[in-house]
């Protein structure tokens, strides 16, 4: 499967802006002359798949590697381990042809950043602030929180989330629109103690009862998996797991307190 065909015939919000001239440097000798031909999830034509659906859907997936060559380089260290929580990403969704091209693409976008900060250390970094504003303006607010998780789970892919990490996360999330108490929430989704959960529903063990449900509809309504549904099955299945480690872990509070 060609890299134009595995972006889509129309490449939704990333058409233009800096999201746009990273795509044209990361994609490079992937593109193919078949601009016409999209591509379901199994990696198999589709003339009739919604191109609507297709350019918002790619672009969700392309602003995921953008922002994944960010945190990935966090340490300055490029970790097996973070790469293959990708191509596994990829390979369920897309198959192992896209697998591979998505793995060039990160490659390409490691290599643009390196030739951006040569000139100037910062522009890679304040090429990342211009994309998160981009995304900003063009996914919803859950769209944006599914973008996090993902990226939150390339930096745990493996073991651990160094400082480094951390901070680029949240910067991260700034630049889209989003804040530095939802990344903690969601580097302890899946943790087994208390004060994990706690973290995770984004209070303190001193919250009151009526502030514990509070906080957890709150979770709720803004990490519903219906939310992202129109970005694909897969999509949604990623953002399904993460919705049962937040009801986990309220459940975890609400046993601690003898709450129903």
């Amino acid at each position: 499967m060609g890299a134009a065909k595995w972006i889509g015939g129309i490449i939704g919000f990333m058409a233009g802006g800096p999201l746009g001239a990273l795509a044209g440097y990361a994609l490079g000798s992937l593109l193919d002359t078949d601009e016409n031909t999209t591509y379901n999830r199994y990696g198999r034509e589709s003339q009739t798949e919604n191109r609507g659906y297709t350019g918002q859907r790619n672009s969700f997936l392309f602003s995921m590697l953008v922002m994944a060559s960010y945190i990935i380089k966090a340490d300055g260290r490029i970790m097996h381990s973070e790469m293959e929580f990708i191509r596994r990403f990829l390979r369920t969704t897309f198959g192992e042809t896209a697998a591979k091209e998505g793995e060039q693409i990160l490659l390409n976008l490691f290599e643009q950043s390196k030739q951006m900060n040569k000139q100037n250390p910062l522009a890679f970094k304040n090429t990342i602030r211009d994309c998160g504003k981009q995304i900003a303006a063009n996914l919803s607010y859950e769209e944006r929180l599914q973008l996090l998780d993902f990226l939150i789970e390339i930096a745990k892919s493996d073991g651990t989330v160094c400082r480094e990490e951390v901070e680029a996360l949240k910067e991260v999330a700034i630049y889209m629109g989003l804040s530095a108490a939802e990344v903690e929430s969601m580097l302890n989704l899946g943790g087994s103690s208390l004060e994990e959960a706690y973290k995770v529903l984004e209070i303190e063990p001193t919250a009151t009862n009526d502030e514990v449900r509070a906080a957890y509809r709150r979770l709720a309504l803004k990490h519903h998996p219906d939310k992202v549904a129109t970005l694909g099955e897969d999509i949604k299945k990623a953002s399904e797991e993460k919705f049962q480690n937040i009801n986990n872990a309220k459940e975890q509070i609400y046993k601690a307190r003898g709450m129903k």
